[in-house]
């Protein structure tokens, strides 16, 4: 099997955009409403939980080996996670939240960017975890940035 490691360099575009985002934004900008009771500032808490998310599987994952698959939850059903968080999000001091979001993004990074191709083989079977943080982190800077008026 080729191992595909394009998500490396997709990781690292879009966290040196959220560290130029959270580098930019003021206190004013990061407590600014968004959609559903959100600021941006939860936003990017949100963002973190699910990086923090990958972190903590793959922490498992390596501990246990490549026959073991982390518990697969239906990707159509992540709005209880994100409800249920949703306070936390909103309870962190709006610059923590930004910062925590680099600082994960960064960890999450390194972490599968050194991911050894049995895990990358298993993954692609199982098909539990995302390598591409990006997706989810572009998705999300897309939408600050509408919010702010920056696109």
């Amino acid at each position: 099997m080729r191992i595909d490691r394009s998500y490396v360099a997709e990781n690292d575009a879009e966290r040196e955009r959220l560290r130029a985002l959270v580098r930019r934004l003021s206190d004013g900008d990061l407590a600014r409403p968004m959609d559903a009771g959100w600021t941006v500032a939860s936003v990017l808490a949100h963002v973190a939980l699910w990086d923090q998310r990958v972190v903590v599987l793959l922490d498992d994952w390596e501990r246990r080996g490549p026959s073991w698959t982390p518990p697969l939850e239906d990707a159509r059903d992540v709005d209880w996670v994100n409800d249920a968080a949703k306070p936390l999000c909103l309870a962190l001091p709006p610059r923590v939240a930004a910062e925590l979001a680099v600082s994960i993004a960064e960890t999450v990074d390194e972490r599968v960017a050194a991911v050894s191709d049995p895990l990358i083989e298993a993954n692609a079977r199982a098909g539990v975890l995302n390598w591409r943080r990006a997706q989810h982190r572009r998705e999300h800077l897309d939408e600050i940035e509408r919010a702010l008026g920056r696109t």
